[in-house]
């Protein structure tokens, strides 16, 4: 969902610089290119950084002191206006979010940063847009029997600090729709991820169990704890990294079937939603999976993804890819600002 705040991007019609951001529940990613009015320039990114959210005091702080690096640049056109791509759901002038580490207002983001105009839209709705502009060497296939798109639907999906859907809509207006399908209702598909929502629902007191208490970079360390807990074992790992470096060295069998699990439910997820959005391909992005794709690449996940019983011939005909690619975010949000 996006709420553009202020003057449209095409009314402007001076060089500027536009800084383009992808805010997650934990770091927040910065680039900025230069625009003009009516131009339609080529989407790259420029000046790349990361921040540590937790380390600043809000949305602004980090807005501030990007914009306040550009400006220390004399080469650089004026920073006037940003894009922000960011997890959650505008509720009014107030982000709705579970993962940031403080709130966000957009009429006090945009009085902080002093900025002419400035856009919050969704953190997959910018990924999906910029699949157009990522490098073919980017993409890395896991679907065996489709190679190329069919016109229509592109599903982008992910797990992150949270987990984020959106379909990019060939011809669509406006062209990406996007989606909190990572709060609907997780559904399991074994016996062993039936064990598994058992626990989460006992544990939460209630019957909600959304798709990113399992399928994120936490939900990770939560399976994995889960998995413990059915083996009656006690947990040796704390964060996402961990777990992927035990189940790297093949000593801990439990952080391997944590990984596994979670590709296979992943996989099930991701042709959920292609069937329901009439997907005719899949992206698939999010930070965690650059760090498990030895696993998403070994054949649970397409397993899984194609297990729709008589509909998995048509699944068969949808290709899927997994993105690599670390400034998708930023990419996508700059798009937007020169395609809107």
């Amino acid at each position: 969902m996006s709420s553009p705040m202020a003057t449209p991007c095409h009314e402007v019609a001076a060089a500027y610089a536009v800084i383009g951001a992808d805010v997650g529940g934990t770091y927040a990613r910065l680039g900025w290119m230069p625009a003009s009015g009516g131009d339609n320039a080529a989407v790259d990114v420029r000046d790349f950084h990361v921040y540590h959210c937790a380390e600043h005091a809000g949305l602004g702080a980090i807005l501030c002191d990007y914009a306040d690096r550009l400006r220390r640049d004399p080469a650089i056109p004026p920073v006037t206006h940003a894009t922000v791509a960011i997890a959650g759901v505008l509720d009014g002038d107030r982000l709705l979010n579970t993962n940031l580490a403080w709130p966000v207002s957009l009429a006090d983001t945009r009085r902080e940063t002093g900025l002419e105009t400035l856009e919050i839209i969704n953190d997959f709705a910018a990924v999906a847009g910029a699949i157009l502009h990522a490098a073919p060497g980017s993409r890395h296939r896991l679907s065996t029997h489709a190679e190329q798109a069919a016109p229509g639907p592109a599903l982008v999906l992910g797990p992150g600090t949270g987990f984020g859907v959106a379909v990019r809509l060939q011809g669509g207006h406006p062209p990406v729709l996007a989606s909190e399908a990572g709060h609907a209702a997780l559904a399991a598909g074994t016996a062993l991820e039936m064990e598994v929502l058992r626990l989460l629902q006992q544990r939460h007191g209630h019957g909600h169990v959304d798709n990113e208490q399992v399928l994120s970079g936490p939900g990770l360390v939560t399976l994995y704890a889960c998995l413990c807990e059915l083996e009656g074992g006690t947990p040796r790992w704390n964060t996402p990294a961990e777990i992927v470096a035990a189940a790297s060295t093949g000593h801990d069998p439990l952080a391997v079937a944590s990984i596994r699990t979670f590709c296979g439910w992943l996989g099930s997820l991701a042709g959920d939603l292609a069937l329901t959005f009439g997907a005719r391909s899949v992206h698939l992005t999010g930070g965690i999976t650059d760090h498990i794709a030895r696993w998403l690449h070994e054949g649970d996940f397409m397993q899984r993804f194609l297990a729709k019983g008589r509909l998995s011939p048509m699944l068969q005909q949808v290709p899927v890819w997994r993105i690599e690619h670390g400034q998708l975010g930023v990419l996508g949000a700059l798009a937007w600002h020169v395609e809107s």
